[in-house]
């Protein structure tokens, strides 16, 4: 017996193994998010819809009813609503928590050059119950191709408009006319630059091919 010292516990094998792999099961615990944190979040993202028809949106001025060709607010998704503004023949479409908030995200003051005008239907893409973007099928006159009527035909383009937080603001063009998997580019599009997009800084992306409808939509 050695006086003035205590003598160390001794471990049996077997528990120092498994307090070994204890050990390694809460490393792995503790990198797991941050590896998987991104990829579950994008295997999550999927599609939801709504209209900004006028029998889902009230008047922007207040009033009950709105129509077609009236500036108004539409429900949208988890708690948002879509902000459609009309100026001299040419739409906007924003999203926010209401619509103080939605008039001054980028998106309300996105105007084109030539007329334009956004379908009714939006898709959401929602990572969870999370929405991240919208797409939405515009429609931007060419007085440069005319009917027989004088009447400016119009061309297709789909539009990604990321969501908040960090802005509501256009991040890609897809040309509706010059590919054929149009859809398929821009859901692709919002999913993988939407979350990471800055707007103001990042120029708007043009996916695919383009056409005519990316040319108006770029033109200053």
């Amino acid at each position: 017996m050695v006086s003035g010292l205590i003598e160390p516990m001794k471990q049996h094998p077997q528990q120092s193994y498994l307090y070994a792999i204890a050990a390694v099961a809460l490393a792995a615990l503790c990198v797991l998010p941050l590896i998987t944190r991104d990829a579950i979040a994008r295997a999550a993202v999927g599609s939801s819809y709504s209209s900004t028809a006028a029998a889902n949106c009230w008047s922007a001025d207040g009033k009950k009813n709105a129509d077609d060709q009236s500036s108004r607010i539409c429900r949208g998704k988890a708690g948002r609503v879509v902000f459609v503004n009309i100026d001299d023949l040419r739409e906007t479409v924003s999203v926010g928590r209401n619509r103080t908030e939605a008039a001054k995200e980028p998106a309300a003051q996105a105007l084109f050059a030539p007329f334009s005008s956004a379908a009714p239907r939006i898709e959401w893409r929602m990572a969870g119950s999370e929405p991240i973007a919208i797409i939405q099928r515009w429609q931007l006159a060419d007085q440069a191709d005319q009917d027989n009527n004088g009447r400016p035909r119009d061309k297709a383009l789909l539009i990604v408009t990321r969501l908040s937080p960090g802005g509501a603001c256009h991040v890609a063009y897809v040309d509706a006319a010059a590919n054929p998997n149009a859809n398929e580019l821009a859901r692709k599009a919002a999913d993988e630059t939407a979350r990471s997009f800055v707007c103001g800084k990042d120029p708007v992306k043009i996916i695919g091919n383009s056409g005519r409808a990316v040319q108006l939509a770029t033109q200053r």
